[in-house]
């Protein structure tokens, strides 16, 4: 059954039974990707990948967790019991049989229950964005296509992943202004310059925004800093060339940004952010791992001196063995 509805799945499986080999991450990250290749699902293919992937999510390592948890989580098709089990939706309640009514406490009763609205579920179960989710998302980002990446910011404003904060009004009104004059300028070093400044990005992210060739992700920061359409339309014209010069860019372009929440836009700032502390987790950690090895062998390789304190010198004899 599985491989009529997850083509390719099979040979994993069948490796997953051989004695000493663990295929459980590497199983989880392909059925993952398999699912959220399509935007519908079968009744039979929802309940298989409920079954599977909520079994695996306790059996693998935190990476390919962080990972599978980063991709369902905009995802808009993900089945609700496995975003309960990545703790992206809080858990329901089971049916209770309704029973006599409860004996008032002393204290005053509390207001009457309701169930808990859409919004408040999500307020709920908000969380911080770690290094290595908010790492997928960057890189899912920047790897799509316009249309791909027009779903991923749709599907962040309802993600329970926590937002970057609001830029302070008075920074982002200064910014947009330099921003502008920059553009208008064609002075790529100091708009870069400013907007990392500004979003408090790295300049290594605040230049793959600059030259990201789709727009998309200029839309994002200008949204991030609240910045007025028209001026955002005026930075297209005159700091993309290559978007400025076709009509049909700019519209796509507009209608995308009049659209884009600021939620969104502040999740994926708050996703920027903490990529760059995977990257730098990954590329530092190694080497200092390296580097306390090898202090400790060349601490432990270094000989003892033949002279030890308080000891008395060498007396030095002549030719014959008499004192000098």
């Amino acid at each position: 059954m599985t491989k009529s509805l997850f083509p390719g799945f099979d040979g994993l499986m069948t490796l997953s039974r051989r004695e000493g080999v663990d295929v459980r991450p590497t199983l989880l990250r392909v059925l993952t990707d398999l699912y959220v290749q399509t935007s519908t699902h079968s009744e039979d293919e929802q309940r298989q990948f409920i079954e599977l992937a909520t079994r695996l999510i306790d059996q693998v390592d935190d990476g390919t967790r962080a990972s599978v948890k980063a991709k369902l989580a905009i995802y808009p098709q993900t089945p609700v019991p496995v975003l309960q089990k990545l703790g992206l939706v809080a858990a329901q309640e089971g049916r209770r049989i309704p029973l006599a009514r409860e004996i008032p406490r002393l204290s005053p009763a509390p207001s009457p229950a309701r169930p808990p609205t859409e919004a408040e579920q999500r307020m709920a179960a908000s969380m911080a964005m770690q290094p290595k989710e908010a790492a997928e998302i960057h890189d899912m980002f920047f790897r799509a296509d316009a249309s791909q990446r027009a779903l991923i910011l749709h599907n962040l404003a309802q993600t329970p992943l926590k937002a970057a904060p609001r830029i302070p009004t008075v920074h982002a009104k200064r910014a947009i202004q330099v921003l502008e004059m920059a553009a208008i300028a064609g002075d790529v070093e100091s708009f870069t310059y400013e907007l990392g400044d500004t979003l408090i990005l790295p300049a290594r992210v605040a230049t793959q925004i600059v030259e990201d060739a789709g727009g998309e992700a200029l839309a994002v920061a200008a949204r991030a800093l609240d910045m007025p359409s028209p001026n955002f339309q005026r930075i297209l014209l005159f700091f993309k060339p290559a978007i400025g010069t076709s009509v049909n860019e700019v519209y796509r372009l507009s209608r995308l940004y009049d659209r884009l929440s600021d939620r969104s836009a502040l999740v994926m700032l708050a996703a920027w952010r903490g990529s760059t502390l995977a990257v730098t987790r990954a590329k530092y950690q190694p080497s200092l791992h390296d580097n306390d090895r090898q202090r400790a062998r060349a601490g432990a390789s270094q000989s003892r001196p033949s002279l030890q304190p308080g000891s008395s010198p060498a007396v030095r004899t002549g030719s014959g063995g008499s004192e000098r």
